[in-house]
């Protein structure tokens, strides 16, 4: 095998953890692929990113994965491509390392699973400065799909729910960036009570209005504008919320009333609509 190939899929967020160190996410069927090949030059790793973005999270990844096998006598060549906007809070970070985790862990013929793999990620995650709770709820589940509800501070999963397949997911994207690393810790840690309240709901199965709670407590203390959150809902969603840190706002709906929440989001910026995914990540060898 001369090299191996990743896909894993996203996500977006049920309830950011940096308030509370319990995250969720539900998954949805946006992709970041990875490809990982062994090179001439022993210790190096390079990176290929669309978009000129940094690379230093897939080296990161790719390192640790080779420091977990102990093989510090070859190098790597890993190249990504992904449909996940960057920077706006729809996990394309998360989904990344665990590309560039799975593909790398396969190609080098490590002896883990699935778990061991997005814990390798989330590893690369805080080392590459990327997160600030280690985006375990993330990890998890841009890698297993479904809806996961976590506690980060631990790495556990507290409850775990296939997505119902009968939902679209819509995602406003705007233009402008927020990358987590730079965001005010403490601005979110002010709303801790009402992302407990959020958690609570959410681990009552009460997903959708968890989803609500979180996105107006994490609009208020980002200083973003609630607007769209409260146009999805009045505009027939079952949820809306802030993905991540933003500044991509997501709802959840009903195919039919699908257009009229498109059109209460339109002015909010790009419209993607995706459905959710409820598969594994997946990887095949390239001969």
């Amino acid at each position: 095998m001369r090299g191996a190939r990743a896909i894993v899929h996203g996500a977006v967020s049920i309830l950011n953890a940096i308030p509370t160190w319990i995250g969720g996410a539900i998954g949805v069927d946006l992709w970041t692929e990875a490809e990982a090949l062994i090179s001439d030059e022993p210790g190096r790793i390079e990176a290929e990113i669309p978009g000129g973005e940094d690379p230093r999270l897939v080296i990161e990844t790719a390192r640790t994965v080779l420091q977990k096998a102990g093989r510090s006598d070859i190098g790597l060549r890993v190249r990504t491509r992904s449909n996940i906007p960057i920077g706006r809070g729809l996990k394309s970070s998360s989904a990344a390392s665990d590309a560039v985790a799975l593909a790398v862990a396969r190609l080098l013929g490590l002896d883990c699973d699935g778990d061991e793999v997005v814990r390798l990620a989330v590893e690369a995650s805080i080392r590459a400065g990327v997160t600030i709770t280690g985006a375990y709820d993330d990890a998890y589940t841009c890698f297993f799909g479904g809806i996961n509800i976590t506690d980060n501070a631990s790495k556990k999963v507290l409850l775990r729910k296939m997505a119902p397949e009968d939902v679209m997911v819509l995602i406003a994207v705007p233009e402008r960036k927020i990358y987590t690393g730079s965001v005010d810790v403490e601005k979110l840690r002010a709303v801790k009570d009402v992302c407990l309240k959020a958690a609570k709901l959410a681990l009552q199965e009460k997903f959708w209005d968890a989803m609500i709670v979180n996105g107006l407590a994490i609009a208020s203390a980002l200083d973003l504008d609630p607007s769209p959150i409260l146009d999805a809902v009045r505009a027939g969603a079952l949820a809306a919320g802030v993905s991540g840190t933003g500044p991509a706002i997501a709802a959840i709906t009903r195919p039919g009333r699908a257009e009229s929440v498109r059109n209460a989001l339109r002015d909010y910026g790009d419209i993607l609509v995706c459905g959710v995914n409820n598969s594994e990540a997946g990887w095949e060898a390239l001969e």
